[in-house]
């Protein structure tokens, strides 16, 4: 009887240790730790990411990734319908705080997170090095044949060019106007508003000569491609980091360490390799995120 008691109360008691393991490793709800996305390629790895890191420390995880643009993902945060997603700080400077581009990213960094902070009582947690902002980019024969190096050169020879890019680029602060204000009212011989994925292609088939670009984008070092000097720094820099509710990061505070160890792995470079093995050679962002945490020590778990 006494080995029998005895065996009950450390089953009891294994029990109980559990249940406030997960207790303490969930959102303020009392749920799993909600982890969001944005709706392209790189968004899907950095959600998967940051939901693998978590889920390694012992947090419950639900997956609400491909939310879409930046307002739904922001109203998501604000409303609790989630609890973190990877933001980039021109975005938070230019998008949802509606400021002036900045160009230095400590900067940028401290303005996106205090402003944050104070009206949305929301954290920033570190950023990566990484910087995935806009560019104007050519094949190497293109940026050759016009001798363009810098986007005052292409500027310059604008009446001869066609630029592709997404639709938006013609009205954003750091797109069109943005660029004619800083670098003069040129005039592009055609602009060809087009999806994303469309970019490439054109460039490679010479249906343009300068696309629109991101600086993580995998094409840019798989087809060799130029990328023009902002040499007036009108493009502010886009670091990225989590955005956390503040409430379940008080809650939770093992979040900050697991997704803070994550940050200083995710280079331009790195970020440019593993989107192309989901944007050029079609694997899944989950195989590639997993793969990539194995590979740099951060996962200890089997999954």
């Amino acid at each position: 009887m006494l080995r029998i008691h005895r065996f009950v109360t450390l089953s009891l008691l294994a029990v109980c240790v559990m249940l406030i393991a997960i207790a303490c490793n969930t959102s303020s709800n009392g749920g799993a730790i909600k982890v969001g996305s944005k709706d392209f390629t790189e968004q899907f790895i950095l959600g998967e990411m940051y939901a693998l890191v978590l889920e390694d420390q012992g947090f419950e995880v639900e997956r609400k990734l491909n939310l879409g643009g930046t307002p739904v993902a922001q109203a998501g945060l604000e409303s609790g319908q989630i609890d973190l997603y990877p933001e980039y700080t021109g975005t938070g400077l230019l998008t949802v705080l509606k400021q002036s581009a900045k160009s230095d990213p400590q900067q940028v960094y401290q303005t996106v997170a205090d402003a944050y902070k104070e009206k949305f009582n929301l954290v920033w947690l570190e950023p990566a090095p990484m910087n995935n902002a806009q560019a104007l980019v050519m094949t190497q024969d293109g940026a050759e044949q016009y001798a363009i190096k810098t986007i005052s050169d292409m500027a310059n020879k604008a009446s001869q060019l066609t630029l592709i890019g997404p639709p938006e680029f013609e009205a954003r602060e750091d797109g069109l106007p943005g660029l004619k204000k800083a670098y003069g009212d040129f005039q592009l011989k055609n602009f060809i508003p087009a999806d994303p994925g469309l970019r490439y292609q054109a460039l490679n088939e010479d249906q343009a000569d300068v696309a629109v670009a991101f600086g993580t984008d995998g094409e840019i070092s798989a087809f060799n491609l130029v990328v023009l000097e902002d040499n007036k720094n009108i493009f502010p820099p886009y670091q990225v980091a989590p955005v956390v509710r503040a409430e379940v990061l008080e809650n939770n505070p093992g979040i900050r360490e697991a997704l803070n160890s994550l940050a200083p792995k995710l280079t331009t470079e790195t970020m440019q390799r593993l989107n192309y093995e989901v944007s050029g050679n079609k694997r899944e962002p989950a195989e590639v995120a997993k793969e990539f945490l194995t590979q740099e020590g951060l996962l200890k778990k089997p999954f």
